[in-house]
């Protein structure tokens, strides 16, 4: 019973790591070091986060302990000076039920830690650089990434020798193991605290504002016009640029023949095509005098070709998702002048029956059209007050007497009354709090919309190792930053106190005085200027001004950009509205034709055949169902407008469904 709420937060950030992966990533098409380097990564920043409460109760028993131990010696000499027989009586500490021993702790962090940095530093950039290589063989492949990722480095190795060289020529600073694994960890986590400063400024304004304006229905309907009439934009730009590539593809497969020594890697260039677009690529006649290409060009056509790919099929993705959201957000507004108050979809979806009765249309329409926009609301007021005690507690924590961080009060006063429970659950809220802040944040910025997390199975590789490599940078910086607001890090407030197993290992840069001093305890002051700067829409204004058009208000080219999502939304409704009207009539006069041929088979038996009656059918007679969007999924529906994806997928002759039991297709290793 010690160890069991440690051993139940460890099995749920498990659970919540795949829970999260089998939602946004396709374990079946990735390959399976993806889906084992993913899922470690997300899993060790959740063990971070879930247990790292846990490590503050024991600090703070521990400290108590330590205290009560010294008050009592001290006792003991006064006592022995005044010749007294009665000392004051001491209150006994009180053992946490979550109590870890610290030596768990320890070597739990050490392993943890050290991994996710080798993952984000270098097993995750390399399988994300070969992933993207144009190259044919593993060898190259290899050699592409480690190109790749030293000139990324570089920099990085170039700035931590002249660090290395300052300590080494500084008098009294000797270098050992010790201090140069500090001085790593250090260095990595100082990184981290640079960037998760930068996204809290904008986060911790943008989220509740977001919560806010989620709750006025019109503001919704009207912001997502203008990202559908942007992303149109995008997704054209994608389909000419794989136009483009296919032309190329064209070109060349009329030159390279069956027998030509570069022939096998025109194929598995033509391999990576959807089906559609090989389809097309084959239609269009090739040119008269096509000139025969070199490896170097092939090489680059195929780092084009992947890419071309993932942009398309991400703004694919997006562009279903905005849709349907749309669709609903209209749903909404035009429910809301009902009279009998039964939730109404312009386009009705089947749903499963426990759904139909625990989610009746009368209890959505109250849902959709009342009650959400309060809860909204409510949830914008709180994450507001939360995002207010950050950014306070940022420019507050470094002192000490009085103490003016929030989340320091709550914690000294929780410890001071045995209340570990409200420890462990107001380190957890705003440790999450942060997490959500600083990732959200992250797949938000314009410089990055390369990478995105789409749920239905729709996030590609390059993403997910994208996403494991940020979460494992930024968690450790957090959970640091985190403990300085609640004055647990003895080198940030000055003064000696016990310090979490998890600090112990993270390490402090003191041998660089410039950043201990400086930059850990100034820097995140500077979260206030970006919060005002993100108030004001500082940023939104000088991007419109550059010519990134942002959604800033009444703005005459904010108004256009509006009226044509608009009209984009009306033409997709129109084209979907038709589809499923022939789709209905094509299904009525296959009921018919069913229902005819099976009265005249059995008037007279021209057709039957024995046991299997389908055999004897004339193929004329053989009605193919049409495409039912009703019976489909969201994954399946974007896959049918998309094609069968970037990657060839595994399907039974069954089914058609993907064979859970057979090798992942094509993935990471696929030219090799």
């Amino acid at each position: 019973m010690v160890y069991t709420l440690f051993v139940v937060e460890i099995i749920s950030a498990f659970v919540l790591a795949a829970t999260l992966l089998y939602r946004y990533g396709d374990c079946y098409r990735n390959h399976i070091l993806v889906t084992v380097s993913v899922l470690t990564a997300w899993y060790f920043s959740f063990v971070i986060m879930f247990l790292l409460p846990l490590d503050v109760t024991s600090t703070v028993y521990r400290q108590c302990l330590e205290d009560n131990s010294t008050i009592t010696i001290a006792e003991r000499a006064v006592i022995n000076n005044v010749s007294s027989t009665t000392t004051p009586p001491i209150v006994p500490c009180q053992e946490p039920w979550s109590y870890v021993h610290k030596e768990v702790f320890t070597n739990l962090w050490r392993v943890v830690y050290w991994t996710s940095q080798c993952l984000t530093w270098l097993i995750m950039p390399m399988m994300q650089s070969y992933s993207k290589a144009g190259d044919f063989t593993v060898k190259g492949k290899l050699k592409s990434a480690l190109v790749d990722n030293a000139i990324y480095y570089g920099s990085y190795l170039l700035i931590c020798g002249i660090l290395l060289i300052y300590i080494a020529l500084k008098p009294g600073v000797s270098l050992d193991g010790a201090k140069i694994k500090a001085i790593a960890s250090s260095a990595s986590n100082t990184w981290g605290l640079f960037l998760l400063i930068l996204l809290l400024g904008y986060a911790l304004v943008e989220v509740p504002r977001n919560l806010w304006n989620n709750s006025k229905k019109n503001y919704t309907l009207t912001y997502s016009y203008f990202k559908i009439a942007k992303l149109s934009t995008d997704k054209c730009e994608a389909e000419e640029t794989v136009d483009d590539i296919l032309d190329s593809l064209s070109a060349i497969t009329a030159a390279v023949g069956p027998g030509h020594p570069l022939h096998r890697h025109v194929e598995t260039i033509v391999q990576k095509l959807p089906v559609q677009l090989r389809d097309r690529m084959t239609s269009r006649p090739p040119p008269e005098r096509p000139a025969s290409p070199s490896l170097k060009s092939l090489v680059n056509l195929h780092k084009k070709t992947i890419k071309a790919l993932h942009v398309l099929q991400r703004t694919e993705t997006q562009w279903g998702l905005s849709l349907e959201r749309i669709f609903h957000l209209e749903d909404v507004a035009s429910n809301q002048r009902l009279p009998d108050r039964r939730f109404q979809h312009f386009f009705p979806t089947p749903r499963p029956k426990l759904q139909r009765i625990l989610y009746p249309p009368i209890l959505e329409w109250y849902w959709e059209c009342f009650l959400k926009q309060y809860f909204l609301k409510g949830m914008a007021i709180i994450t507001g007050i939360m995002s207010v005690a950050v950014v306070w507690s940022e420019m507050t924590f470094f002192c000490k007497k009085p103490v003016l961080s929030v989340f320091a009060n709550v914690v000294i006063a929780a410890g001071e009354t045995y209340n570990y429970a409200a420890i462990v659950t107001i380190s957890t809220v705003v440790i999450a709090y942060m997490f959500y802040c600083a990732y959200s944040t992250v797949l938000k910025i314009r410089l990055l919309n390369l990478y995105y997390l789409a749920p239905h199975h729709q996030t590609n590789e390059y993403s997910l190792i994208f996403s494991g490599m940020m979460v494992c940078r930024l968690t450790p910086a957090m959970c640091l930053n985190f403990l300085s607001l609640i004055h647990m890090d003895s080198h940030v407030i000055k003064e000696r106190v016990m310090e979490t197993s998890y600090t112990q290992i993270m390490g402090h840069m003191d041998v660089l005085g410039i950043i201990a001093e400086g930059f850990n305890i100034y820097f995140p002051m500077l979260v206030v200027l970006l919060c005002l700067a993100t108030y004001l829409s500082l940023g939104s204004r000088v991007l419109t001004l550059c010519g990134f058009q942002q959604f800033v208000g009444d703005d005459e080219l904010t108004t256009d950009l509006v009226d044509e999502g608009r009209e984009i939304v009306k033409r997709e409704k129109r084209k979907r509205q038709r589809a499923e009207e022939s789709m209905s009539r094509r299904r009525d006069y296959s009921e018919r034709f069913t229902k005819y041929r099976t009265n005249r088979d059995t008037n007279d038996g021209e057709y039957y055949a024995g046991p299997d009656r389908s055999a004897a059918v004339p193929d004329y007679e053989r009605a193919e169902m049409p495409y039912n969007r009703s019976n489909l999924t969201l994954e399946d529906e974007i896959e049918h407008r998309f094609g069968d994806s970037a990657l060839p997928t595994v399907r039974t002759e069954y089914d058609g469904r993907r064979d859970k039991m057979t090798m992942p297709p094509r993935g990471l290793f696929d030219d090799v």
